[in-house]
């Protein structure tokens, strides 16, 4: 997460003048969010990016001129220190691959709850991936999770198969409790687990398709 009470710059980038002015606001909500500049193309988010330097772009995918994804790979690789985030009303899979090989930290669909985009903005800001729950549920299928973790997560995700206690897989991986804990809330957060039985019908259901794989 981000430093508490740090302001974020952010630069908006759609092609619709009026859907700007609406993320504008919902994000302004929050007082650490700043828009500092807003771009309806990918070459004026390069343009601006140069000239406002946010920490932070919200990138649309289609955009008239050029696609969002193609812009994100252009925008990470001349200023690597701004982090690029994904709004868009589409949720196909192959979308949210291409953005994230592109650069981008983050995929939110534009429906999303006020809320979720702040969590979003946090978490990526904060050094972490975030996807929203919608698709990391299409992404995460049983055999094939690990784009999404960590290596660490899989080992843990390995030893709860296992059916393993959060102290047995501490004392197994040479960890805390408390750190397991954590990596079992991540896990849930980016596969859009909701409860225990659920995470670990998954790790059972994923460990027994690599085992046939």
């Amino acid at each position: 997460m981000t430093e508490e009470g740090k302001e974020v710059r952010i630069l908006l980038v759609d092609d619709h003048p009026l859907v700007r002015d609406g993320l504008r606001a919902r994000l302004e909500a929050a007082p650490r969010l700043r828009v500092v500049g807003e771009a309806g193309s990918g070459q004026e988010a390069l343009d601006q990016a140069g000239a406002c330097r946010p920490d932070l772009v919200l990138m649309d995918v289609n955009m008239k001129g050029g696609s969002g994804i193609e812009a994100t790979a252009r925008l990470t690789a001349c200023f690597p220190g701004i982090a690029v985030l994904i709004l868009s009303m589409h949720d196909k899979p192959e979308y949210v691959t291409q953005a994230m090989a592109a650069g981008a930290r983050g995929y939110v669909l534009k429906d999303a709850p006020g809320k979720d985009i702040v969590l979003a903005i946090d978490t990526v800001m904060g050094g972490g991936i975030y996807y929203s729950a919608a698709l990391a549920r299409q992404l995460a299928g049983p055999a094939a999770p690990d784009g999404l973790l960590t290596l660490r997560e899989q080992e843990v995700l390995e030893h709860i198969a296992a059916g393993q206690s959060n102290k047995q897989i501490a004392r197994a991986l040479a960890l805390s409790v408390r750190t397991v804990e954590t990596h079992r809330l991540n896990i849930k957060r980016k596969l859009g687990i909701e409860g225990q039985a659920e995470l670990i019908r998954f790790a059972v259901q994923r460990s027994e398709s690599r085992a046939y794989a």
